[in-house]
């Protein structure tokens, strides 16, 4: 029986705490993306995120193939199909009726100085034009999109894994660093696949893929931890490149270069560092879907208030960064000790 890697899920629960920051300070974002609630435009705060961005959620793919491909060593294919829909269509279909309506109402009141019901907006969510952003009240998916695109590269990802020969990981095993790294090239021409709105399907489908058959060998695994400095150090040079650059093709490359190789130095240093389970590690563990699903509804209501009645920039965002932790986990709490809503949202007893 294959020993379970437990970095792999202190990498998982530990990289969904960094929503909290990302989240909170998107909202002074300057470049260019509007939000349920904006603030003032900051550099420092739009630079952290941009810092995040080009390998937060390409992370979290990475680490569902590698889920995947314990799940299909257990599991049929059918049955893997049932898991999918119970663990992420579900939480999808329930998020966005009851959770999505609720970002969008904040939006209208902040935006449109809305003053109807929630009831009356819920109706709109529905009905009015949509950019599919949901930042003037129209439908959206919100952050659910991860859950939808998931789902779907979950199961488009099937033929791929059944007609792939197993031989393919003897090729695998005997990659090099250097062609490790060239691995970058892959997300790279995926970008240009089903891409709406910087969200692509195609480089999204290229990290499962990756996590599927190269980050969850186990040689590899131990390559990425022997060369991590490396990896770390491409990172590091390629950041600055990626931020300053305007060059569409040469940025566009380059924040694929520092994406994956960021990911590589994660799972190499994590490898060393994370491979450890305690009390803590296994309660947020248990916890941190329910912290994916409803973390975003405590930054947009707390920031709400917050950037109406606190004038600092940077007292704004550490407040609302800060108290949206504690009421996301208490939501998470309530809401997965109750039958119904822990089946509706997934969510670990």
């Amino acid at each position: 029986m294959t020993e379970r890697k437990y970095f792999i899920d202190n990498i998982r629960w530990m990289a969904l705490f960094l929503l909290f920051p990302f989240h909170s300070f998107i909202i002074y974002n300057n470049f260019g993306e509007g939000n349920y609630i904006k603030g003032t435009e900051n550099i420092i705060l739009s630079n952290f995120t941009s810092v995040l961005w080009p390998w937060f959620m390409p992370l979290l793919f990475v680490i569902a193939g590698i889920s995947s491909m314990y799940a299909l060593r257990r599991r049929a294919i059918k049955e893997y199909f049932i898991e999918r829909i119970k663990k992420l269509f579900l939480p999808l279909l329930f998020g966005i009726l009851l959770i999505c309506p609720f970002l969008t109402y904040f939006a209208e009141k902040f935006h449109n100085n809305y003053t109807g019901t929630y009831i009356q907006q819920y109706i709109l969510f529905f009905t009015k034009e949509t950019d599919l952003t949901g930042y003037n009240g129209g439908f959206t998916p919100a952050h659910l999109w991860f859950l939808l695109y998931l789902f779907i590269i979950s199961i488009i990802a099937i033929p791929f894994i059944r007609l792939i020969p197993k031989k393919l990981n003897n090729i695998i095993e005997r990659m090099n660093i250097l062609s490790l790294i060239l691995l970058f090239i892959l997300p790279y021409l995926g970008h240009f696949i089903l891409n709406i709105g910087e969200k692509s399907v195609g480089e999204l489908f290229f990290y499962f893929i990756l996590g599927y058959y190269i980050f969850s060998n186990e040689v590899i695994i131990n390559k990425l931890s022997k060369y991590f400095w490396l990896f770390g150090i491409i990172s590091m040079i390629s950041l600055p490149i990626f931020l300053i650059n305007e060059n569409g093709l040469i940025n566009s490359i380059i924040q694929r270069l520092y994406g994956f190789c960021f990911i590589s130095f994660v799972i190499g240093i994590g490898k060393i560092k994370l491979n450890f389970s305690n009390k803590v590690t296994e309660y947020f563990s248990n916890i941190s879907f329910g912290i994916y699903l409803f973390h975003l509804s405590w930054i947009t209501i707390i920031a709400y208030y917050v950037i109406n009645y606190v004038q600092n920039i940077y007292l704004q965002a550490l407040i609302i960064t800060f108290s949206s932790i504690p009421f996301t986990i208490i939501t998470v709490e309530l809401l997965r000790r109750i039958i119904i809503t822990r089946f509706m949202f997934c969510l670990k007893r």
